[in-house]
């Protein structure tokens, strides 16, 4: 191969690296995460950050305790935010393959969400309600 083409295949795989990156990042922008209780007494809706953009509390929610309904907030926020992570997982294994850079980036991600049973009894959902994503 003589250095013209050398440097002409070069320049297709920046083009198309700079491509990927863009569509990439384009997809991250848009990454977004929802995770609601078993029961629906709440729902969450999470950014690209993991912020959270959207609670929902359905009638039920007035049901629990309010430790408990806190409780539940906060880990179907934690859900929402673990599915987001998963989503960002996909998009960076498409853009970066598995390896070190897809580590280095998994490091930064929440864990995914543990789910609750689905079927517990109502003392024990309300003692320690579980969230699905």
């Amino acid at each position: 191969m003589n250095a013209e083409q050398w440097l002409a295949d070069y320049r297709r795989e920046l083009a198309g690296a700079a491509d990927g990156a863009a569509r990439a990042a384009t997809l991250l922008r848009q990454v977004g995460g929802h995770a609601a209780s078993p029961r629906g007494e709440v729902e969450a809706w999470v950014g690209p950050g993991g912020a959270l953009e959207r609670l929902r509390l359905s009638a039920h929610a007035r049901a629990l305790e309010p430790d408990a309904l806190a409780q539940l907030v906060v880990a179907t926020a934690q859900a929402a935010r673990a599915s987001a992570a998963g989503r960002i997982a996909e998009i960076m294994t498409e853009f970066v393959g598995e390896g070190a850079a897809l580590d280095a980036v998994a490091e930064h991600l929440p864990a995914p969400a543990a789910s609750g049973r689905d079927e517990q009894d109502d003392e024990d959902y309300y003692a320690n309600p579980g969230v699905r994503a």
